[in-house]
């Protein structure tokens, strides 16, 4: 029996061109490769150009991120990479230590999808990142995408933010000097 459905938003439309970089852990190779190619798919399907590096591991990813939004001009990241569960405690460390560090980095507005899988088994995984299946690497791209028009919908904004401070300069009019 399946489960329940769940919406998927549209993607949201850009009037300036988006530029993302997909962060991937090709640690299991088969399974980044399916990820990265429905990021591709998603990102370009919104209109948007993507670059990509590799890192060893899920724990250097967020690394990657931080790295990148300080010395480059990325408009967002898609975090791509697998955690399989194993015999050891090692599992829980990778997973809740790369989640909170994407997680810290977003509420600093850095823009990120996050589509690093953390399953039981090597087949849960294949299923999540295949593109024709549950296609994660394109839900995370597609996560990115939103918060980057967010940001730049808020950013445009007109009105202040915070106080105001008007400086009144001597012989304006309306104004005292004494």
């Amino acid at each position: 029996m399946a489960g329940p459905s769940h919406y998927i938003m549209p993607l949201p439309a850009f009037d300036k061109p988006v530029k993302i970089l997909i962060v991937a852990s090709p640690y299991y190779k088969d399974i980044s490769d399916n990820q990265i190619a429905g990021a591709k798919a998603e990102i370009e399907k919104a209109g948007g150009s993507w670059d990509i590096v590799e890192v060893p591991g899920a724990l250097e990813i967020p690394t990657a991120i931080g790295i990148a939004e300080r010395m480059s001009n990325f408009d967002g990241y898609v975090a791509l990479g697998c955690v399989i569960r194993g015999e050891t405690t090692h599992y829980d460390t990778v997973c809740n230590d790369s989640s909170r560090a994407l997680q810290l980095l977003g509420l600093q507005g850095v823009c990120i999808g996050n589509g690093i899988l953390t399953v039981e088994n090597y087949d849960q995984a294949m299923v999540r990142a295949d593109p024709a299946q549950m296609n994660k690497g394109g839900g995370a791209a597609a996560a990115a995408l939103h918060l980057i028009a967010l940001a730049r919908k808020w950013g445009e904004t007109s009105k202040g933010v915070g106080f105001t401070r008007e400086i009144l300069l001597a012989g304006d009019p309306g104004t005292s000097t004494t």
